[in-house]
């Protein structure tokens, strides 16, 4: 029943073979396809006009290779790479619209202008659903979803002022003018959440603190301590592969039960907030799933198993 169970959340996040590309309308897509975890790109990320009825599937058909599965409602195999085993590990296809993880098939997913679609072929083992990633920004805050923009929330957690400023003006320089912001800790709802501060306080929200269960909880290969002091970062098994200290910064996103995305730029302390905040990025956050901060770098996670 398990394998069961997983197989069909497999086949809802990369399903379909719809068609229907219509005419050409106002407004770029783009399509990236990658492997494990963004660390690859199979090719140059693909940028076309946005056309009227485009599906997700179509737009992949349309640039590269696409072989299918159970009667055409499964994508097995993008230009030569397969879904199934690697190494003796379960990996497949999966594919996020603007940073988030799809909620139905390719086939039925209808492309919006300004869409970033990005397919990825990794391993599935450690975390069977990765709600939001973070490697599509300045998307979801400037294109939203299905063409509806969300609502932006701005939540400054304890002593992050200085960072939460740095945060907001680089979401301003990415289009969004107007977002709320709070100094409270707030409800998870129908908003896209940006929360900054040190761990301490930000994992008093209840999307946050998934990751200290880890990755099959949040989708996020980082595992902050509850006391906010350290930041356990994994590989795609879900192993410990180093451990962030004083100053260690995290860029993630997640999200609680069927709601929105929320963000997180958070760290072991204010200097690791700080890192953080620096790295809302597009250059520094392209292609990652999420992004630790170390003595100033950034680290991509999962990290990359020796």
């Amino acid at each position: 029943m398990k394998r069961l169970v997983v197989l069909l959340l497999a086949v809802v996040a990369a399903s379909g073979c719809g068609f229907g590309a219509g005419d050409a309308s106002g407004g770029k897509v783009t399509v990236t396809v990658s492997r494990d975890f963004g660390r690859s790109q199979m090719a140059p990320t693909r940028s076309e006009a946005a056309r009227d009825g485009e599906t997700v599937m179509r737009l992949l058909q349309r640039n590269f290779t696409v072989k299918t599965r159970f009667g055409g409602g499964f994508v097995q195999e993008i230009d030569g790479v397969s879904g199934g085993e690697a190494k003796g590990r379960k990996v497949d296809w999966f594919y996020y619209v603007n940073g988030i993880e799809a909620s139905q098939g390719a086939a039925d997913h209808k492309v919006s202008p300004g869409d970033r679609v990005w397919w990825d072929h990794h391993d599935w083992g450690a975390a069977q659903r990765i709600p939001a990633v973070v490697g599509a920004f300045p998307e979801p805050f400037t294109s939203g979803m299905d063409g509806k923009k969300f609502p932006v929330r701005l939540v400054c957690m304890g002593e992050a002022g200085r960072s939460c400023d740095e945060v907001e003006q680089r979401l301003q320089e990415a289009g969004i003018k107007t977002l709320a912001r709070s100094s409270l800790e707030q409800s998870v709802g129908k908003v896209l959440r940006v929360l900054v501060g040190s761990w301490r306080d930000v994992r008093k929200d209840i999307a946050a603190r998934q990751l200290e269960v880890g990755p099959q909880a949040s989708g996020v290969f980082a595992k902050p301590d509850p006391s906010g002091s350290k930041i356990a970062l994994l590989d795609s098994r879900g192993q410990v592969e180093k451990t962030l200290g004083p100053a260690g910064g995290l860029v993630a996103a997640t999200s609680f039960a069927d709601q929105d995305p929320t963000w997180l730029v958070t760290g072991t302390d204010q200097v690791g907030v700080a890192a953080a905040a620096a790295a809302v990025t597009e250059d520094q956050l392209r292609d990652r799933f999420a992004l630790a901060i170390e003595a100033g770098k950034g680290v991509p996670l999962p990290i990359e198993a020796p």
